[in-house]
């Protein structure tokens, strides 16, 4: 399939370019209070609440909540295999990556809206993702920790946002192609991912418009244009 493939080439080159986290400070843990409000949107092989419990073991050390659990299951054989073997370990820092739901706003105001935020604690790395996030499909979760687990040091940039930004489109379109149903339900983290969608294929799967749109991001602009990994623009 011509989309595969084009996925597939753009995945490569990022394995070969090497992997870099912003670094703000811890915030309260809320993802023992976060409850699914439905399973909408899982696929039909996380129904079974047997195999459920057997993905929670799988994944404990790297999160208590179920729908993360599912959407980083999700990721096996696809072209986010790379982000998921980052997140149980194989990363910088040699230790899984703590995912939760976080209420961004305890560590900031200013990341209250905020989808996710990338953090290294010593030498332990986290994602914390919105919690207003906690019930969005594990497809949409999928993609956004694809992004996220490319993040694994303290330094950032352009360059380094510019890849984060593309995976997680090109993981979305795969998400989209495999899960058609499960990836039609409304949610602002959809929204999100639509967007990246409509200018990674704008681009003919490349990071053109990507590139573009990060260099205009207020957040971004005072970003360096490189760092460790990430020299090429």
């Amino acid at each position: 399939m011509r989309v595969k493939k084009a996925l597939t080439i753009f995945v490569a080159m990022l394995v070969m370019t090497g992997i870099s986290v912003q670094t703000p400070s811890l915030a309260r843990d809320v993802s023992e209070n976060a409850t699914i409000a439905s399973r909408e949107g899982y696929p039909k092989r996380y129904n079974s609440e047997e195999y459920l419990k057997l993905i929670k073991k799988e994944y404990r050390k790297v999160t208590k909540d179920e729908n993360i659990a599912v959407a980083i299951d999700m990721m096996k054989d696809t072209n986010a295999d790379f982000s998921r073997s980052a997140l149980l370990g194989y990363n910088l820092t040699k230790k899984p990556v703590k995912i939760m739901f976080k209420d961004l706003s305890k560590i900031d105001e200013k990341y209250a809206s905020f989808d996710a935020l990338g953090w290294k604690k010593g030498t332990r790395l986290y994602i914390y993702i919105n919690e207003s996030h906690y019930d969005a499909p594990p497809a949409a979760i999928t993609a956004l920790l694809s992004h996220e687990a490319l993040h694994q040091d303290e330094y950032n940039s352009l360059a380094e946002e510019t890849y984060a930004w593309t995976m997680e489109a090109a993981v979305w379109c795969e998400m989209t192609e495999l899960y058609p149903e499960e990836t039609k339900i409304s949610h602002p983290l959809v929204t999100r991912e639509e967007t990246l969608k409509k200018l990674f294929i704008k681009g003919r799967y490349s990071d053109k418009y990507i590139k573009k749109s990060v260099h205009s991001n207020r957040g971004y602009q005072d970003l360096p244009q490189t760092s460790p990994g990430f020299e090429k623009l």
